[in-house]
């Protein structure tokens, strides 16, 4: 019997854990065997693209990957240090699967996988990660005295595969900036915190002049570009309010026009305006949204856009007029899913994630970031009043509440509006989500949702001021926390 339990570390659409304790070389090479036996071989693909992020454990973790695909007479190419898009846009150009080693915003003792198949498509869950967490525990269980990890099972061929490297930041920036007419632009100061992640590699390939491309009009003020996997000056997670702290006094200190922020494997990007404020993640959907609505239009198509269902109604509003917006569940493997099946354009999350038909619907904060450079550089406005026009409502954020029974708590809330709102429309889609309509606008709305993993409600709540917010953001709170009391 192995001495790593993989159901605490690989869960419905990822493998995070610590290291060694929990997460090893040894763990990753049975991972890789069971990748190339469950996702390769049936594709019939021949090769496995890998990158990591600047963590100290990703080399030997890559290192143990490679030899569990390798011993399966599968080749793969080590594309380096790169971002998680970076590895999505290797997967998808280069037409074959990929795992990307990192723990995205979470602390130093951490690393992680996140895999797909060709063209950037996603394994989770009921996708092919189930099996690889079976066949890889497996494998460790059975591993004969020798270390071998046969498992019991046919070895492989004879034939190992082989290990190459090439490095495709320059093709990754290339493509990228092909996606954005950033033609005209008015020159722009921006303040990018890297948050000593990733990003310090790709941001100065994709805004700056490096890997060929000609310079755009930025003074690109860098914070914490060191690639630092021990995150010396705060964690990589710009979600948390306090990872925006530097950022938001640095924006103010040199009087810049933007300021951006990227967590840990910098496939997700924050936004600040000139004021210091940080501006909604659901602005910046509404606003790249209607971008690419735009540009659909001008080629003599429609688009459909895709949004969670906890993203502001302003998406709606605002878009609803000009294409199709799908409500999906929230999480990136919903999302993408969804994307795939309507053929969308774009879609977005209020976690900061930002999905691109044209990036193999996947999601890449760097594109986002250059649709938001490219909307502020292309008028005379300040961002903090671009942002105004995409944030008509007030917004709770997510707040937790640690229940032992959601099921019957969430019965509670909702009998409760219900009888007080008997005209409220009520939906189930993921958890639960009232909503109080003024004519064709949402006066109030709120979702309560069961955490996957934690006995924990989550509650997010919108309403048309700050007032009315507060208040029902209130009397939910109070009718979750007295009826768990």
């Amino acid at each position: 019997m192995s001495d790593f339990d993989l159901s605490r570390i690989i869960k419905a659409y990822d493998v995070r854990g610590i290291v060694p304790d929990q997460f090893s070389a040894r763990v990753a090479e049975a991972v890789g065997v069971a990748f190339a036996r469950v996702v390769v071989a049936p594709e019939g693909a021949s090769r496995v693209v890998v990158g990591r992020d600047m963590r100290d454990s990703g080399p030997d973790l890559v290192a143990g990957f490679a030899r569990g695909v390798t011993s399966q007479g599968v080749d793969v190419l080590d594309v380096g240090m790169c971002s998680t898009d970076g590895l999505y846009f290797a997967s998808g150009h280069l037409d074959a699967p990929g795992v990307m080693f990192t723990a995205s915003h979470n602390p130093a003792a951490y690393n992680g996988m996140k895999l797909c198949r060709a063209g950037a498509r996603p394994v989770g869950q009921d996708t092919g990660l189930a099996e690889i967490r079976e066949m890889a525990q497996r494998l460790l269980d059975d591993a004969g005295d020798d270390g071998a990890l046969d498992g019991g099972e046919d070895a492989g061929p004879a034939a190992r595969g082989s290990v190459s490297r090439r490095d495709l930041l320059g093709d990754y920036a290339g493509f990228l900036r092909s996606l954005v007419d950033l033609s005209g632009m008015r020159p722009l100061k921006v303040v990018v915190d890297a948050g000593n992640g990733m990003a310090g590699l790709t941001v100065p390939a994709v805004l700056g002049d490096a890997a060929g491309l000609a310079g755009l009009p930025l003074d690109v003020v860098p914070m914490y570009f060191e690639l630092d996997g021990t995150f010396p000056n705060h964690e990589a997670n710009p979600l948390e309010p306090a990872n925006l702290l530097d950022l938001q006094a640095a924006v103010v200190a040199h009087e810049a026009d933007l300021g951006l922020a990227f967590d840990g494997d910098a496939d997700r990007c924050f936004v600040v305006d000139e004021t210091g404020a940080a501006v909604s993640p659901s602005a910046v959907t509404a606003l790249v949204g209607l971008r690419e609505v735009a540009r659909e239009k001008a080629a003599g198509r429609s688009a459909t856009l895709i949004a969670n269902l906890i993203t502001s109604r302003a998406v709606t509003d605002l878009l609803g007029a000009e294409a199709d917006v799908v409500r999906t569940r929230v999480g990136h493997s919903f999302i993408k899913q969804t994307m795939a099946d309507h053929g969308a354009v774009f879609g977005g999350e209020h976690s900061a994630h930002y999905y691109f038909r044209d990036f193999w619907y996947a999601d890449t904060g760097m594109l986002a970031a250059l649709h938001v450079l490219a909307a502020l550089g292309s008028q005379p406005h300040p961002a903090s009043a671009l942002a105004d026009m995409y944030t008509p409502y007030t917004a709770s954020g997510e707040i937790n509440s640690t229940v032992s029974d959601a099921a019957a708590v969430t019965d509670h809330v909702r009998a409760t509006y219900q009888a007080a709102y008997p005209d409220a429309v009520v939906d189930t889609l993921d958890g639960l989500t009232i909503t109080h309509w003024d004519g064709h606008h949402p006066k109030w709305w709120f979702n309560l949702r069961a955490s996957n993993t934690e006995p924990l409600l989550r509650l997010n709540v919108e309403a048309a001021d700050h007032d009315i917010m507060t208040k029902l953001r209130d009397d939910v709170l109070s009718l979750v926390r007295k009826e768990d009391a």
